[in-house]
């Protein structure tokens, strides 16, 4: 109740807060991008998602802890990330693309855990930060300031929405995907490679991960264990915007980023979390509400 009255007395910090989430938010739909990716071509929910975000923002510190500007990192980890999706791909997932859906659960879920712990062995559990400093803006005669390294993460994780947009959209692998996603049977009678098109997908939502780590490295912290919580945050995402949708994957991510930074304000950064998750409930709840208020039955 103390920060609520804050806010009264004090809105200024109301536009402090919803810039701050908005920021946040365009790497949430980044990241969430790469998930809608691999569940509508694949029809495989990657419970991994934020393991890959985390692998990310270490290839950033590690690069900040060398003396080189952790901005370099997004390329960087976008390359390493898309390696290794492409290679996590050839080792397991291809096993479970026309398998259960509950089954690419179980063996993603397991791919989370064997990445959290290797991380947690060669990183340690500390948590960790990559300083890229670039200054700070002022609004409001000052009493607004933006860390210029989160407008410049925002900046970037648009760029890269937008290129891997014009990507599915223009090239011809892209053009694969996105045949393969409507109807993967009738891709392949056309002659398309579609083992070929899943492992770029997941290697593509590996690197759009991977990026995106880097700035949640240079805008927040990360640890071994923080992939669950982003892992979430892209699942939510997904559901509230549908898949396919780029337009929705964006507001989602911004709404879901200016949301959580107000409820870390209001409640503690401790409930930060904790808000996530009852967010995600409350979401699943409504849908599953929706969707059966629209079965229709045979009499």
């Amino acid at each position: 109740m103390d920060n609520i009255a804050i806010l009264l007395e004090a809105p200024i910090l109301l536009v402090q807060l919803l810039l701050d989430g908005l920021l946040a938010g365009s790497i949430f739909a980044l990241a969430a991008y790469g998930m809608a990716l691999v569940w509508g071509v694949m029809n495989i929910i990657n419970v991994s998602q934020g393991e890959y975000v985390m692998l990310g923002g270490f290839v950033a510190v590690l690069l900040a802890d060398a003396g080189i500007h952790p901005m370099l990192g997004v390329p960087l980890a976008a390359v390493l990330l898309y390696i290794l999706g492409w290679l996590i791909y050839r080792l397991v997932i291809f096993r479970i693309v026309d398998r259960d859906l509950f089954i690419s659960l179980l063996a993603t879920f397991g791919i989370s855990i064997l990445l959290q712990q290797l991380a947690n062995q060669i990183f340690g559990a500390d948590v960790r930060t990559a300083e890229g400093a670039l200054g700070t803006s002022f609004l409001f005669d000052g009493m607004v300031t933006i860390a210029n390294i989160k407008l410049a993460a925002a900046l970037i994780a648009v760029l890269t929405g937008g290129a891997l947009w014009l990507f599915l959209k223009k090239s011809r692998l892209g053009q694969a995907i996105r045949a393969t996603a409507q109807n993967a049977r009738a891709a392949r009678i056309m002659g398309i490679d579609t083992d070929r098109v899943y492992a770029t997908t997941f290697a593509l939502n590996a690197a759009i991960c991977g990026a995106a780590g880097a700035l949640v490295a240079m805008t927040w912290i990360i640890h071994p264990y923080f992939g669950l919580v982003y892992t979430i945050r892209a699942f939510m995402i997904v559901v509230v915007a549908g898949l396919g949708n780029l337009l929705g994957v964006i507001g989602a991510g911004l709404g879901l980023g200016a949301a959580e930074n107000f409820a870390g304000f209001v409640l503690g950064v401790e409930y930060q979390a904790a808000f996530v998750f009852s967010l995600l409930v409350i979401i699943l709840l409504a849908r599953n509400l929706l969707l059966g208020r629209k079965r229709q039955y045979l009499k």
